[in-house]
């Protein structure tokens, strides 16, 4: 039995209607995806806003530092201070010493009570002791400075030196140590330049001076100044 004009054999199946090449059925409701494109989303990302329903990344966290650097505190300026203080006090006592070197080196010698210290000894070993002296203070003006300026490492030095020298003063004070007795001038000085370096040891290890060199330390690997 044959089919009619216009009809369809059905064994060849469904064909599109003539005289509509390149017919690809009605379009895909509002909203719906292209089945013959795919989800550009997926090949290529998402490109501007985040599909409905869904929240925006959030940014990485970064930190937000201040273009000018923080104000140093009160307990910083209390404790370079106070080193400063104890630097000046000690060059004091140095030159007050070596104003009489005659004297200081004939006391030592008789202090040594031995034949093989001799004056010409004692006197080399003071002005080398003078030249270590000199570069100890300049060591510490540098470390005072960069302290200063907001090194963490430089505080972390001052503090174990400061410490160092006071529980020497206190060993001193106590009489555990020995040495050339000093007039009461220099006994002064010395017991001044061990409260300093207390007040300092304390004043830059609160927490004000530890938050303000993390502070500073935090500009610094960011490349602030």
């Amino acid at each position: 039995m044959t089919s009619g004009q216009g009809g369809q054999d059905p064994g060849q199946g469904w064909q599109p209607p003539q005289g509509q090449p390149g017919w690809q059925g009605p379009p895909p409701p509002q909203g719906w995806p292209d089945p013959q494109q795919g989800w550009q989303g997926q090949q290529q990302g998402w490109q501007g806003q985040p599909p409905y329903g869904y929240a925006a990344a959030p940014s990485a966290p970064g930190p937000h530092l201040a273009p000018e650097a923080p104000e140093r505190p009160t307990t910083v300026r209390v404790g370079i201070g106070a080193f400063i203080a104890t630097l000046i006090l000690g060059l004091v006592s140095s030159l007050v010493q070596f104003s009489d070197i005659d004297g200081l080196v004939a006391e030592a010698v008789a202090l040594a009570d031995d034949p093989a210290v001799t004056e010409d000894v004692v006197r080399a070993g003071v002005v080398v002791g003078a030249v270590i002296g000199l570069l100890l203070v300049g060591l510490q003006a540098l470390f005072i400075w960069l302290a200063w300026k907001g090194r963490n490492w430089a505080r972390i030095v001052l503090l174990v030196l400061g410490g160092l020298s006071v529980l020497l003063g206190l060993s001193a004070l106590a009489g555990a140590g020995g040495g050339v007795a000093g007039s009461g001038f220099l006994d002064s000085l010395s017991v001044f330049s061990l409260l300093l370096t207390l007040v300092g040891v304390v004043a830059l290890a609160l927490r004000p001076s530890s938050e303000w060199y993390r502070a500073m330390t935090a500009r610094r690997q960011a490349g602030l100044r």
